[in-house]
């Protein structure tokens, strides 16, 4: 477990912004009496969940959409925080002609503190949420994101969910779970990690595996090529793999690659 400094800025919270709570939700077992004749081993069973994750497609082809994008603005994220803001700009900049794109706001920092914004249409009012928000010392949250992730999809569907941070402290096995059933739900999961923390690596790459999403890198030296990759993300929330094989761009091809290669 790390420990991180508390951060000295002080933070109004908005009256657009809502705190979250981590709900638990019973995990659906498979039924012994449903015909099944002898019992998998573990990793049948994983194989077996995966190959009906990768199944689920999702809704595409409607021009619009709904993206949530969590950050962990805890205080190792100070450094960055300025460059993840321009990189969000980029993305929505980049969606264009691809339709209308609607995006929710979500970080967690401090002692337990998750929130949630409005789902919104304009840049410029995300922009503004983002600078309200400065980094706090705190341990990481990611099982809140995923499980309010669940609940959005479960209300109306949530084409993607973007997830940048840099440490996971966390059980992988509950974060795993929750990441499976939003792959089930059709709601890969990007995520983007910045530095080389080994345990958050591979707690990332199962989280991005298991929901059908994909996992990237991210430092100053990628930025460029991530705000590409964001941008891609978006126009994927919008319009589906059909929109990135019209666009068909470089960082487009490295995402069909990432998703279409999938199913």
């Amino acid at each position: 477990m790390r420990v991180r400094a508390v951060g000295l800025a002080s933070f109004r919270a908005a009256p657009h912004l809502r705190v979250m709570s981590d709900h638990k939700t019973p995990i659906s077992r498979p039924d012994a009496a449903r015909g099944v004749e002898r019992q998998k081993s573990t990793s049948d069973a994983i194989e077996a969940f995966v190959r009906q994750a990768r199944a689920m497609a999702p809704a595409s082809g409607e021009g619009s959409g709904r993206l949530v994008l969590a950050l962990d603005a805890t205080m190792s994220r100070q450094p960055t925080w300025d460059m993840a803001c321009r990189l969000q700009a980029e993305m929505f900049d980049a969606v264009g002609k691809a339709g209308t794109l609607n995006v929710q706001l979500v970080y967690f920092r401090g002692y337990g503190e998750c929130r949630a914004s409005r789902f919104v249409r304009d840049t410029d009012a995300l922009k503004t949420l983002m600078t309200k928000i400065d980094c706090r010392g705190g341990q990481t949250q990611i099982g809140k994101v995923l499980s309010h992730a669940l609940k959005e999809t479960g209300r109306e569907k949530v084409q993607a969910l973007v997830y940048i941070g840099d440490a996971m402290e966390e059980n992988v096995d509950l974060l795993a779970d929750k990441a499976g059933r939003l792959g089930l739900a059709g709601t890969p999961v990007f995520v983007f990690q910045e530095g080389r923390d080994s345990s958050a690596e591979t707690a990332f790459r199962e989280i991005a595996r298991l929901s059908r999403g994909a996992w990237f890198r991210f430092d100053r030296n990628s930025a460029s090529e991530l705000g590409r990759l964001l941008s891609a993300i978006a126009v994927y929330a919008t319009g589906g793999l059909k929109a990135l094989s019209a666009r068909d761009r470089p960082e487009d091809r490295i995402l069909i690659e990432h998703l279409g290669g999938k199913r």
